[in-house]
């Protein structure tokens, strides 16, 4: 009762210090133009007679008595002008993209999953019990997905399978994006594939290439054992690729394959991995053509990455390894989200000054510097990334993850909202979830022309990457059609229980 009381009171006082910090923010956001209005209202008290009489002395007596001067000045400003703009990066454009939705078969309720295993007969009942603990406070819905084989009955862990997996995967959502956009794939001069722990050969960037023809001079990579955030790292050696490159697309191609990592022992840390992760991918379609602009739907304008590799806590939280017994699986430490919060903090230092508007960033300023230089007992500032992005798209590693990001930046729920229905409805699709999320925006129609978009991702290493994104135009959900959540995006948000209890009897 107390507890209520000294919150009813302190409530005014927290809408005191909110309209203030509006004010703050607006007076900053706005300095410019209030120091002009003292300048703008003494130019209205100038007649015509004064401008004719300013021009014509300005003419007369500067420009034709310093002809030479002013011609050099002007050949000058032309040259450096040109260079200029010969010089600076092209711009890189998204034209679209397209996340895999598999079929009904490959649906995988929670029962099932359980089943599955038990029926392996690889786990003992106490891994069979932390398993089924582990999914019932996943935050996971009844209709994520996994590949066909390991729904068979036994699973059918294979090479060829993970092969086939991977087609599947990669076909399927080239060709709804290549629909889409309508560019042929000779047109495509860049290819980057992203896979952390399937990594065949020949390569999967060099599968697509046979299957789709594309050209004998292409750019491809094949990116591996970069985990959940290799899809932005393809997307930061998109950019870098296509600024050198003139003229040309860029396709960038972001999917894990579960068959190949399913792991078979009875170590807690390695069983983690088998409960989250999911089947999915995503086809993104770049260009740095100024004629594509009118039809993209956003432009790329930074992207940040961080890596704490050198730290052996770091390296070694996400790390693929033998158990006891050779069983080959990925260890998750304990460490995992005290390392991920540590290299947010250090990718969202470098990135604040890039977006956060000029009163963020003077608060932040006075904060260090009354803790560092004053030695001030005053909680570090984090400053209001609200005022930077409308929008979220933090990679949906878990539900630990997305509450410890909400807490430390301080968003809302509704900037959340993405994140965490993605992680319901498909669970973790490692580097390809970011675009579900941002799929789940378009689909819901948030997305505007203007509106400033923030992808976050973490992955082994450890790293923590970023991608900022300014939307070009306004997304139509009913031009959407391929968009895997229209079928039944009029069903999100809902209430996830802490706990989901599963029914194995």
């Amino acid at each position: 009762m107390g507890y209520d009381k000294k919150r009813n009171q302190d409530k005014p006082n927290s809408i005191k210090l909110k309209y203030l910090k509006f004010g703050y923010h607006y007076l900053i956001s706005n300095a410019m133009y209030l120091f002009l209005v003292p300048f703008t209202i003494a130019l209205t008290h100038l007649s015509m007679d004064d401008f004719v009489h300013f021009f014509n002395h300005f003419f007369n007596h500067l420009i034709m008595h310093n002809l030479v001067v002013v011609i050099l000045c002007i050949v000058v400003i032309t040259i450096l002008a040109t260079l200029y703009f010969m010089s600076r990066p092209r711009k890189v454009y998204l034209l679209n993209f397209a996340c895999y939705k598999p079929g009904p078969a490959q649906m995988c309720s929670k029962e099932t999953f359980m089943k599955q295993t038990k029926l392996s007969g690889c786990f003992s009942d106490e891994s069979l019990g932390f398993q089924k603990k582990i999914l019932e406070r996943s935050g996971y819905g009844q209709k994520t997905y996994v590949p066909l084989s390991l729904l068979d009955v036994p699973m059918n862990v294979s090479f060829d399978e993970a092969r086939k997996e991977a087609g599947v995967v990669m076909f399927g959502v080239i060709d709804d994006l290549l629909a889409k956009t309508g560019v042929k794939p000779k047109d495509i001069g860049i290819l980057i594939v992203n896979c952390s722990l399937f990594n065949p050969t020949p390569s999967l960037s060099a599968m697509v290439v046979n299957r789709y023809k594309l050209r004998g001079n292409i750019l491809s990579y094949n990116l591996g054992g970069m985990g959940c955030s290799a899809g932005l790292v393809s997307v930061d050696l998109a950019k870098r690729l296509l600024q050198v490159q003139p003229n040309t697309y860029a396709l960038v191609v972001s999917l894990e394959i579960l068959n190949r990592q399913y792991y078979e022992g009875n170590n807690y840390s390695m069983l983690i991995t088998n409960c989250l992760f999911r089947t999915g991918g995503a086809a993104i379609l770049f260009s740095n053509r100024p004629s594509d602009r009118q039809h993209s739907k956003y432009q790329l304008v930074h992207t940040l990455r961080t890596h704490k590799g050198a730290d052996d806590k770091c390296y070694n939280c996400v790390f693929q390894k033998e158990d006891e017994n050779k069983k080959v699986g990925i260890l998750l430490s304990r460490d995992l989200l005290v390392v991920a919060g540590e290299a947010l903090k250090t990718n969202i230092t470098t990135l604040g000054p890039l977006v956060l508007p000029m009163s963020e960033q003077l608060l932040f300023l006075m904060n260090l510097i009354g803790r560092k230089m004053f030695k001030m007992k005053i909680k570090q500032y984090v400053p209001d990334f609200k005022l930077a992005f409308e929008h979220f798209c933090i990679h949906a590693g878990g539900r630990g993850v997305l509450d410890e990001l909400e807490k430390n930046l301080g968003i809302t729920k509704w900037h959340m909202e993405p994140s965490r229905m993605t992680l319901y409805r498909f669970g973790n699709t490692s580097s390809s979830s970011l675009w579900y999320e941002l799929a789940y925006s378009e689909a819901k129609g948030r997305i505007k022309k203007g509106n400033r978009v923030w992808q976050i991702a973490f992955g082994s290493g450890f790293k923590c990457h970023s991608a900022v994104w300014k939307a070009l135009r306004t997304i139509d959900p009913a031009k959407e059609k391929s968009n895997v959540w229209m079928n039944e995006i009029h069903e999100y948000p809902l209430d996830v229980p802490e706990v989901a209890t599963i029914d194995v009897s």
